[in-house]
């Protein structure tokens, strides 16, 4: 059965869905996204979701279509229309359709497309095998905490990966682990969670921020500051963050085993947690 999307105003087939050949989405990767989990039929985390779209529209001077509130009644009647018990929602805002002009057209309307993908979240076969990860140097631009569509770098990264023989790339910037293609990185060190601080350098994880307090609810100790490939390749775990994966093992890094080289008992603890609060969304 085909889905039904969301295209500007219109509830569609996904066969039937079109946009302007002249949306500044595609032709300058003028646009920013969202993917918000959906767990037992219900958005999660919904709130910060829209609150980070919110900031990255800002920051490329786009207006938000609708509020937050109307957004997420859209996504919450496609969940239904397609009868979504577990996966997520994509939502993409673009400036807007004008003639091509690396100049931002005036009094242009923005444009907004939802859809939904089912996927397994909580049963994944990752959490138990664990990933295997490579490293790359960071080649994206230098705002990275703007959730923009311009994923071409992370792109290639990851396949990058898969043809290695791994399930992603962590990239590298002067020495030390920014993040995944799609996801946090963190590692545990004597019993705490080493990640990166929030700057510029690194996309202000959804995820991130409820694990971290999850766990310092859960009395684990939070260190914020960049850490090497070498120190992750000796650390006692490793772990990445995101909607589509929630908490996932990582469990080697450049064909060099992660600790044990399986899953650890921090990892294992905090997806536990993240999935029973997901579950109470």
């Amino acid at each position: 059965m085909s889905r039904v999307v969301y295209v500007n105003g219109e509830f569609l087939p996904e066969a039937a869905a079109k946009i302007s050949v002249f949306d500044r989405g595609f032709l300058f990767a003028d646009a920013v996204y969202e993917v918000t989990s959906v767990v037992d039929g219900r958005l999660v985390d919904s709130a910060a979701h829209m609150t980070r779209l919110a900031r990255s529209l800002g920051e490329l001077r786009i207006e938000m279509p609708f509020d937050a509130g109307e957004i997420e009644m859209i996504e919450r009647e496609l969940i239904k229309r397609n009868g979504l018990h577990e996966g997520g929602v994509y939502l993409q805002v673009g400036r807007g359709a004008a003639d091509r002009d690396f100049a931002f057209p005036r009094q242009v309307k923005p444009s907004l497309v939802i859809f939904t993908q089912a996927k397994k979240l909580i049963d994944n076969p990752a959490a138990e095998k664990g990933l295997a990860v490579i490293t790359m140097p960071d080649i994206r631009w230098q705002r990275r905490d703007i959730k923009t569509v311009q994923l071409l770098a992370a792109s290639l990264a990851k396949q990058a990966a898969l043809d290695a023989g791994a399930d992603d790339a962590w990239m590298v910037e002067n020495g030390f682990v920014t993040e995944g293609t799609s996801n946090n990185a963190h590692i545990v060190v004597d019993g705490r969670i080493v990640t990166r601080p929030l700057s510029n350098e690194i996309l202000h994880g959804i995820t991130r921020r409820a694990m971290l307090r999850l766990a310092g609810e859960d009395g684990i100790e939070i260190e914020e500051r960049p850490f090497t490939v070498e120190e992750a390749q000796a650390a006692a775990e490793a772990l990445i963050t995101s909607a589509g994966s929630f908490v996932l093992p990582v469990v080697s890094i450049d064909g060099k085993p992660v600790g044990t080289g399986k899953p650890g008992p921090v990892t294992r603890r905090l997806r536990a947690l993240y999935i029973d609060e997901a579950r109470q969304a």
